[in-house]
């Protein structure tokens, strides 16, 4: 089995790249759905995010409100401290979400030991789980197209988004940083056409690397 992961900063587009392989035959994770499923109330991670971060972060049926827990780690404050808080909620998050693509990476070559076992994580390097994979793919993008994707995909003015790609873009690697540890890097600048020759060539090796 061929364990790959695919990182980009925000709003590069990893989702859409993550969609392509698996259209081809890839298998794929998201770190953020795994994350997702981890904050659920009663779970172990749910307990520490709330211990940590207040119920003001929850929702009023008890779950945790992703864009209101964004704002208490992301929002305005100073750098230093807004650095202290984003530590500390990857230090509750991150080690259960590796825990839970391990399980299932090992689930996946159970069933195919020729597969190619995908995890799409934004901070998958900043992690420091770049290391688990046999292939690292980096999706990039100019930072105008993180802010328009990003202002479309939450309903936000671009004012608005611009402002809170910087506050994100602040606490990632640039992609300069991801790219020297890539084995591909996709351009999603331009159509989705350009970004779909580029997953197949890649997919392609991958199938090789996978089939030895």
């Amino acid at each position: 089995m061929l364990k790959v992961g695919l990182t980009g900063g925000i709003a590069s587009g990893k989702s859409v790249v993550g969609e392509m392989f698996v259209g081809l035959g890839a298998h794929l994770v998201q770190a953020d759905r795994i994350a997702h499923s981890l904050m659920k109330p009663g779970e172990p991670v749910y307990n520490e995010v709330v211990r940590h971060f207040g119920r003001e972060i929850l929702n009023p049926d008890g779950s945790v409100n992703r864009g209101k827990l964004a704002e208490v780690a992301f929002g305005p404050s100073g750098a230093a401290e807004r650095a202290s808080r984003i530590q500390e909620l990857n230090r509750i998050v991150h080690p259960a979400v590796i825990r839970s693509q391990e399980e299932w990476m090992q689930a996946v070559g159970a069933q195919n030991p020729h597969a190619v076992a995908m995890v799409e994580a934004a901070l998958l390097i900043e992690a420091g789980t770049a290391k688990r994979f046999d292939v690292l793919i980096v999706v990039t993008c100019n930072t105008e197209q993180r802010v328009e994707r990003f202002a479309k995909r939450q309903k936000l003015d671009l004012a608005a988004a611009r402002d809170e790609v910087s506050r994100r873009m602040a606490v990632q690697l640039t992609d300069e940083e991801k790219i020297k540890l890539a084995d591909y890097v996709i351009d999603n600048c331009e159509s989705l056409a350009k970004t779909r020759e580029q997953v197949e060539v890649i997919w392609n090796d991958l199938k090789l690397k996978a089939a030895r």
